[in-house]
């Protein structure tokens, strides 16, 4: 959370070229695979967020969050939440 105008735009505009450090780069990366193909995702995967610093319990709560998010976000799609 910020309350960096620029950041925040940044972020929108392209995430990886956006002023984060490498372990929040790391993380968006994975979140975006989860996004577009969680099956796609494997141990490797897992692997580069721990070697970031990021424990179990932390890729556990990026991963839930993520998918939370992508959840909501078509059951909203799917009801037309937002729509006219």
């Amino acid at each position: 959370m910020t309350l960096d105008k620029e950041l925040v735009e940044a972020l929108e505009k392209d995430y990886t070229t956006a002023p984060i450090s490498p372990q929040d780069r790391l993380m968006l990366d994975y979140v975006v695979k989860v996004t577009k193909d969680a099956t796609k995702v494997g141990k490797g995967d897992h692997e580069k967020l721990r070697a970031a610093g990021f424990d179990d319990r932390g890729i556990l709560q990026i991963t839930l969050i993520a998918a939370w998010f992508n959840y909501i976000n078509r059951v909203a799609d799917a009801l037309g939440v937002g729509r006219e």
